[in-house]
């Protein structure tokens, strides 16, 4: 499978520009054999939208009319595509990203983890972590600040999820995200994942790049650069994914990320807490 991160500054509230950003990557990703291009975050707005009527303004449904043009040109050129919205759904509205094909919707995953930035402070949370099927096995998607929850790509590995699809939006003052969570989410779960991060400047908010593919050892196959923008493509083996048990040394040195948990020792990973449970801890060590 041949995948790609595009890395790209998107203008925003300006969806008719942005368009004719993806159009001209997908052509370029279609001329190198790509099977599946991951875009950044909200892709097609922009992110750093701080008033609620601009925010309606500028959100569709999934299959909408910006969608729709994404659809027709991964007909044309016979692949499939990440976009990041704003979706609007009845009278609530999410930061969704949209997998795509040449013949509608293949999946789509609506983030799950708001933070205080951005468009996130006026929309509503997702409430599912499930993979979906595609032709290239079990695919799952989590949006920019998901990521620094191990819970949430776990809870996708666990379900056979393969390949972690991970648009984002990180400003300065994420490079954690590079220089540790990705590489450590892939690692940990052994699986491949595809993060396409944006570059530019948008209402005083400096975006970082560094997208990355990595393998399921944790390994960078493609990073971009700092700030311009870059086409990442590598070719990776998904299957590679479903092999969990790990054999260094024949019975004495093996392991199985999978079997091996515990979950019985879980619990609080479920429960949901407040900041008082880091006055706790801190009060058990003294």
């Amino acid at each position: 499978m041949r995948v790609a991160a595009a890395q790209i500054d998107i203008a925003v509230g300006d969806k008719a520009r942005n368009l004719e950003t993806v159009e001209r990557v997908l052509r370029d990703a279609a001329a190198q054999g790509v099977e599946l291009v991951v875009f950044p975050e909200c892709t097609l707005t922009g992110y750093v939208i701080s008033e609620r009527a601009e925010m309606e303004a500028l959100a569709e449904p999934v299959l909408g009319e910006s969608t729709e043009r994404v659809v027709d040109l991964c007909a044309e050129l016979g692949l499939a595509a990440v976009v990041g919205l704003l979706e609007r759904r009845a009278d609530a509205y999410y930061n969704t990203g949209v997998l795509l094909d040449g013949v509608g919707v293949i999946g789509l995953y609506r983030k799950s983890h708001l933070i205080q930035l951005g468009v996130d402070r006026l929309l509503s949370p997702g409430t599912s972590l499930e993979p979906f099927l595609t032709p290239w096995g079990r695919l799952g998607m989590l949006i920019c600040y998901d990521q620094r929850f191990p819970e949430a790509a776990r809870a996708l590995a666990l379900q056979g999820a393969r390949v972690i699809l991970n648009p984002a939006n990180l400003p300065q003052g994420a490079e954690a995200h590079a220089d540790f969570f990705n590489r450590a989410r892939a690692c940990e779960n052994r699986i491949f994942l595809v993060n396409a991060n944006r570059v530019g400047t948008e209402r005083g908010s400096t975006f970082i790049g560094r997208s990355q593919i990595i393998d399921p050892r944790g390994s960078v196959l493609a990073e971009g650069p700092k700030a311009a923008e870059a086409l990442l493509v590598a070719d990776i083996q998904p299957e590679l994914a479903d092999h969990k048990h790990v054999v260094i040394i024949p019975e004495d040195y093996e392991f199985d990320i999978v079997l091996d948990r515990r979950p019985d020792l879980y619990g609080p990973l479920a429960e949901q807490q407040t900041t008082a449970c880091t006055e706790r801890t801190t009060r058990g060590q003294m």
